[in-house]
């Protein structure tokens, strides 16, 4: 009999959940509605609000935007320019940054104006990294996993991705207090990561495979990916319950099975791929 288990914290944040609502019951019977950017990393969502007639688009898309038009902001954040840029329009600005997030970009803005320097952990690349270093003049230098290859000068502010995992924060304190002689930090990964984080490791150490659920773009979910692959070699990282059939053979010896999701992963996809299981 196989037995398959769920990991006590798995599927959607605070943050994201109320994103999610607050979005789908955003409807105006004139202008058109958009997100800058994926409302979250995770395709089935954005596709059911594409469905609904809310439309991506880009920050190249500001300037043909019309006064009567609603603009959502995603979860990850903007900077403050792009923020500016919509206030220029005209436009309805609809705001459903994290809050966790929002918290950094404050931060981040009170130590820039104090003249310290800022060094965030997290993804260059990552929207909510890049809208983080626009509370900063865009002058943050950022980490992917705690190293420091310039000499630390003057005063540091430090601050994290919220998805960051625990390992890389304690490697990035660690180095910077090496060489820093004036620095304040403030550990932004958020609960809801943490706990994600723990419980899947807890879980991946006890089952013969496990499967993440979420979005292939979301840092969350690789993450969770990640520390559950150093426990358990038989990990998968899928999306759906579609693409389950893909992994089916390679799990079928398994009598145990772990699942978790990724704070952008809803409830129905989690349960669809559960019963499908």
């Amino acid at each position: 009999m196989k037995e398959i288990i769920r990991a006590a914290n798995s599927g959607f944040c605070f943050g994201v959940g109320r994103a999610v609502d607050e979005a789908f019951t955003i409807l105006r019977p004139e202008g058109k509605t958009y997100t800058m950017g994926p409302l979250i990393h995770n395709r089935d969502v954005t596709g059911k609000l594409t469905d609904q007639g809310i439309r991506e688009i880009t920050p190249e898309f500001i300037p043909m935007l019309n006064p009567e038009d609603t603009v959502i902001i995603r979860t990850h954040g903007i900077s403050m320019t792009l923020y500016d840029e919509l206030k220029a329009r005209g436009v309805e600005i609809i705001d459903l940054t994290c809050p966790y997030v929002i918290n950094i970009q404050k931060k981040v803005k009170e130590y820039h104006g104090k003249g310290y320097k800022i060094i965030i952990l997290g993804d260059l690349n990552h929207p909510e990294v890049v809208g983080i270093n626009g509370y900063c003049e865009n002058s943050a230098y950022i980490t992917k996993d705690g190293t420091i290859d310039i000499p630390l000068k003057g005063k540091i502010c430090v601050v994290s991705q919220t998805t960051e995992k625990q390992s890389n924060w304690l490697t990035l304190i660690g180095n910077v207090a090496k060489t820093a002689k004036e620095f304040v930090a403030f550990n932004t990964i958020c609960k809801a990561t943490e706990d994600r984080q723990k419980s899947a490791e807890e879980l991946s150490k006890e089952v013969d495979a496990m499967i993440v659920i979420g979005g292939k773009s979301s840092s969350n979910t690789t993450k969770l990916y990640e520390i559950c692959k150093r426990n358990c070699a038989n990990t998968f990282h899928i999306e759906n319950a579609k693409e389950l059939d893909a992994i089916r053979e390679k799990i079928k010896d398994a009598v145990k099975i772990g699942i978790t999701a990724g704070a952008s992963t809803p409830e129905w996809i989690i349960k669809e791929a559960m019963e499908n299981l």
